[in-house]
């Protein structure tokens, strides 16, 4: 049977991206978000995908809920080969951090940091329970923004940069089941989260804020997975991976 893997947020952007580079190098893919199975954006993803593609509705706050998640995927589709943490959310509102609330603070760390290290929790306890004929791996997908300041989205960075330590943390806890965790840094990507900052960010990048001088799009991350999930990388666990056009690269 050909490798499983499971993509938080895998109905839109970057983990659509994800999920097409995957479905593509040959493995099967489990869809998890919190929006019902009848919304039009799951509809077109799952056409999109496939056959190889299923969907399980899961709300990373229910952290309750996350081993019944795992045990729903697993029931249906088998033993989860690379599991993949990328759903996250923005700021709710960008503006000064000394105004910041602390409900929207809470909004962002309850869905990138608390949901997703407890379904990570979840999987890996999965993971060190089964046996697989495929390479295993878990990969996180937090953002440069784990590194480089935005002081408008303070919440947002504080939650990449500890989901970047998570993965560092799961790195360590998983190596000697030799199952490899990577964290993918994104940079600016042309997803729907970014859509209401295009304009300004568009004329930054042309102005050389990134030096590939263009958007990323979540395909550029999908690629970046599928040799990590395949194990090209096994010996590289624990290693961080920015997929940002060097944007985050250091420069006078």
């Amino acid at each position: 049977m050909s490798p499983l893997a499971l993509i938080t947020g895998g109905q839109q952007g970057i983990g659509f991206g994800i999920a097409e580079a995957l479905v593509a190098a040959g493995f099967r893919v489990a869809l998890v978000a919190e929006v019902s199975l009848e919304e039009e954006v799951v509809g077109k993803a799952l056409a999109a995908l496939g056959s190889e593609a299923r969907y399980f509705q899961h709300d990373l706050r229910d952290v309750a809920h996350a081993e019944a998640c795992i045990a729903d995927v697993i029931r249906a589709m088998g033993p989860i080969d690379t599991f993949v943490s990328n759903a996250g959310v923005p700021a709710k509102v960008r503006g000064d951090m000394l105004e910041m609330l602390p409900e929207n603070f809470d909004f962002v760390f309850d869905i990138n940091l608390r949901g997703a290290f407890f379904l990570a929790q979840a999987a890996a306890r999965h993971m060190l329970t089964t046996v697989s004929e495929h390479y295993r791996s878990m990969l996180f997908v937090t953002s440069v923004s784990a590194d480089m300041i935005s002081i408008e989205r303070a919440e947002y960075c504080m939650s990449k940069s500890a989901a970047s330590m998570m993965a560092q943390l799961f790195a360590v806890r998983m190596a000697p089941h030799q199952i490899g965790v990577f964290d993918l840094r994104p940079g600016i990507i042309e997803t729907g989260m970014t859509a209401g900052v295009k304009d300004k960010y568009t004329a930054r990048i042309e102005g050389g804020l990134v030096p590939a001088a263009r958007w990323g799009q979540p395909g550029d991350i999908g690629a970046a997975v599928v040799p990590l999930a395949t194990g090209q990388f096994s010996f590289a666990t624990g290693a961080v991976i920015p997929v940002d056009g060097g944007l985050s690269l250091p420069r006078l």
